[in-house]
């Protein structure tokens, strides 16, 4: 029955993702949801004030549930990741109303460690499910956040956790 259970899984989350996406200048991938698509600029800036939108966002038709992702040009690569972490969440206590943590830690993913943030927010029209990570990469700090309403959340959570978990830098 175990073994069934792998096997369904593992099918079911074959064909729930996508092609695989390359952040831009580097040699980092992970691979969305199937029927996930590029924002538009308009749709981007409609979603995220200016000053702090995302380089690159792809998401489900309704956009309530999206992959926004970047690379900053902050040399994070001599501080320890604890350190950032803490850092983050005072940030985001600060700047996110409502903000809850579920789970905040180090996670190891496909060998490489990132600053792992899933927490809960309130946003002006609905409630929110983020899931935000974090690393090094050369001398620049990658970014991923997995965003949806706290009412999409369910509908998405097995391909998004699958989509944090083919993450990988390549050679």
């Amino acid at each position: 029955m175990r073994t069934t259970l792998f096997f369904l899984a593992l099918f079911y989350t074959a064909f729930s993702l996508g092609n695989q996406i390359e952040i831009p200048n580097t040699n980092i991938t992970f691979t969305p949801p199937k029927e996930f698509q590029f924002f538009s600029k308009e749709v981007i800036e409609a979603k995220w004030p200016i000053r702090r939108a995302p380089q690159w966002v792809l998401g489900s038709e309704s956009t309530a549930t999206s992959i926004a992702y970047g690379v900053r040009p902050n040399d994070i690569s001599a501080v320890p990741l604890v350190q950032l972490m803490e850092h983050l969440k005072q940030s985001v206590n600060r700047m996110v109303p409502g903000a809850k943590f579920i789970k905040t830690e180090i996670a190891q993913i496909n060998g490489k460690d990132w600053i792992y943030l899933e927490l809960t927010s309130n946003a002006i029209n609905a409630d929110i499910h983020n899931i935000m990570l974090a690393t090094s990469y050369q001398k620049q700090m990658v970014l991923l956040n997995f965003n949806s309403t706290k009412d999409e959340f369910p509908l998405y959570e097995s391909a998004l956790r699958a989509s944090i978990q083919s993450i990988s830098f390549g050679n």
